[in-house]
């Protein structure tokens, strides 16, 4: 690490910021209410929701082949007659998308505090949101969280070559603000894409939000720190920077 002050952050947005899987719970929940009260289908809406749940999570998007729009309702589709049988259901397969995500974007909210905290601290050091995903799920989220007045700038991992942890997005990212590697800190929750993506492109230091206390695995990447609220990030710039000045 050199000696330079941290002159750059980059945020990382779902489940660091934004509360992304609890909106998606609130999301599934009102689908469930929906398939139970308009379509009697008791004890199966919960199997539907957590079958699409699974698809989601191994979801592979390629924008070539068709857009996320009609991948998601497909996973809808799918769960419904994996779990239902008969004929595909298209229609009931829409309705249960599209209110899923209605839902889940009403709650991808910015809450005060997290608001505040960016306000503080875009006064002393340049603050770049970086998120990975699909270019039209995640300019969404952006937009329902009307976070763009924060940031001085915003990069989509989706609209780039590469996503975290390639190092090319985080020197794209870089370049955008006039900083080098060195003077920037990457905040995020997962350590796969957030903190192996800022190792891997020399980043000044890693935060790794671990909300839950989870034990990351002997061979995951290890961040420079770990918190459990982003919250408590600007305590910890502040003692980055008082290392340097007694380095220095």
């Amino acid at each position: 690490m050199g000696l330079s002050r941290v002159r750059a952050v980059f945020f990382d947005l779902d489940n660091t910021l934004i509360d992304t899987a609890g909106a998606s719970r609130k999301g599934m929940l009102e689908v469930i209410k929906l398939l139970q009260s308009k379509y009697q289908y008791k004890e199966e809406a919960e199997i539907i929701c957590d079958k699409v749940q699974v698809k989601l999570s191994k979801e592979c998007f390629h924008p070539s082949n068709m857009c996320i729009t009609d991948l998601r309702t497909s996973h809808w589709e799918e769960a419904i007659q994996e779990t239902k049988g008969g004929a595909a259901n298209r229609k009931l397969a829409e309705e249960c998308y599209f209110l899923w995500k209605s839902t889940r974007l009403q709650h991808m909210t910015l809450a005060e505090d997290v608001k505040a905290m960016l306000t503080e601290l875009r006064k002393e050091v340049r603050l770049l949101l970086l998120t990975n995903g699909e270019r039209q799920t995640q300019r969404e989220k952006i937009e329902a969280c009307a976070c763009q007045s924060y940031f001085d700038a915003i990069v989509v991992g989706g609209e780039q070559e590469e996503e975290k942890p390639a190092p090319s997005i985080f020197y794209y990212s870089c370049d955008l603000l006039g900083v080098q590697p060195g003077d920037c800190v990457m905040v995020g929750d997962t350590l796969e894409t957030d903190i192996q993506g800022g190792l891997n492109a020399g980043l000044k230091a890693t935060v790794w939000i671990n909300r839950n206390g989870t034990v990351p695995l002997k061979s995951s990447p290890m961040p420079h720190y770990i918190v459990s609220s982003v919250l408590e990030l600007p305590a910890l710039l502040q003692s980055i920077d008082c290392r340097v000045s007694v380095s220095a």
